[in-house]
């Protein structure tokens, strides 16, 4: 006579629970494995991971940093002058690409043909080039075929010369400071480097592109109903666009732009295209003077994906909050 109670290997909840701990046990045991042999590899050949040389003097330069930096400093600071430069191209990449992708994209709905015309020769030619062809082009091509001094492209406070990019600010004793001509040489109170107006140009028209198609798609995904409905109230175009589509069409945008967010940030490691000193510079030489290449490539890989997730954390968290909610 059956006792009624239900033999483990026939019970379904607890099944799925006892494979996936059996999937669990032997990957940490594989990786337990890897580890394992890495770390005796590294033993044998003198190279067991270490830190202590991130104290050592750098003895290199870099061309321009938000911190101060100079030779004599220790690695980890040179690092970090680096990832301050990644961090600054990709905090104004993305200002800037959001506000071009977001104009391009709406233009695409625009009234007027040759505007609609236009935004879509961009983005087809645009998206359609690599990203680092861009990026030599915008360095060689443009930037360093500027001309320099009196020659200089000039436009009211701003100075675009082959030295860089000069801009009117207010100096230390808060006058208005406009770009001047010294001995043959700009001086402004602020001036952009050529490789720094080169990548960010690259970054910002390359992602701009591939943003205005995100835009362009959730703007279509408005219902038609919701332009007639606006336009039989009065409402202008613009109007429209701004108070009645664009709020419900971030519910598609959003998602989208994560994607592209985390791409801009990974595409800013290309920036060994226009000479700009990022982190991917930086520890590039950082590696050829340590030979210290596990422990580069650690912090390397780190960085980028601490970036990344922050990136999308937050545009995680910013998609929730434009997400209709039931009630």
């Amino acid at each position: 006579m059956s006792s009624g109670v239900t033999p483990w290997w026939r019970n379904r909840r607890l099944i799925p629970w006892l494979l996936q701990a059996v999937v669990g046990l032997v990957v940490l045991v594989l990786v337990a494995f890897l580890l394992g042999n890495l770390v005796r590899n590294l033993t044998n050949a003198g190279l067991l991971l270490t830190w202590s040389w991130l104290g050592n003097p750098s003895g290199f330069e870099i061309s321009e940093t938000v911190i101060p930096f100079d030779a004599s400093m220790p690695y980890w600071r040179a690092l970090m002058a680096g990832l301050m430069n990644t961090l600054r191209v990709v905090l104004f990449g993305l200002f800037g690409a959001t506000l071009l992708g977001v104009a391009v994209g709406t233009a695409s709905f625009s009234s007027n043909g040759l505007l609609r015309l236009l935004s879509r020769i961009y983005v087809e030619l645009i998206r359609n080039i690599p990203l680092l062809l861009q990026l030599v082009f915008w360095y060689f091509v443009v930037f360093l075929s500027l001309p320099n001094g009196a020659a200089a492209l000039q436009m009211p406070g701003v100075v675009l010369a082959k030295s860089g990019l000069y801009l009117s600010w207010f100096d230390s004793a808060l006058q208005w400071q406009l770009p001047l001509l010294e001995n043959g040489v700009w001086q402004a109170p602020l001036r952009i480097s050529v490789e720094f107006a080169a990548l960010l140009s690259g970054l910002v028209i390359y992602s701009g592109a591939f943003i205005a198609e995100v835009v362009r798609g959730g703007i279509a995904s408005v219902p038609k109903g919701q332009w007639e409905a606006a336009t039989s109230l009065g409402f202008s175009p613009l109007l429209t666009l701004r108070r009645i589509v664009l709020p419900q069409a971030l519910r598609v945008i959003v998602p989208g732009l994560n994607s592209q967010y985390i791409s801009l940030a990974k595409s800013s490691s290309l920036a060994v295209a226009c000479g700009f000193t990022d982190l991917y510079s930086v520890a590039e030489t950082t590696l050829n003077q340590t030979g210290r290449a596990i422990e580069v490539m650690l912090i390397l890989l780190g960085s980028y994906l601490v970036i990344d997730l922050v990136i999308s954390a937050l545009m995680n968290g910013l998609s929730g909050l434009v997400q209709l909610r039931e009630r």
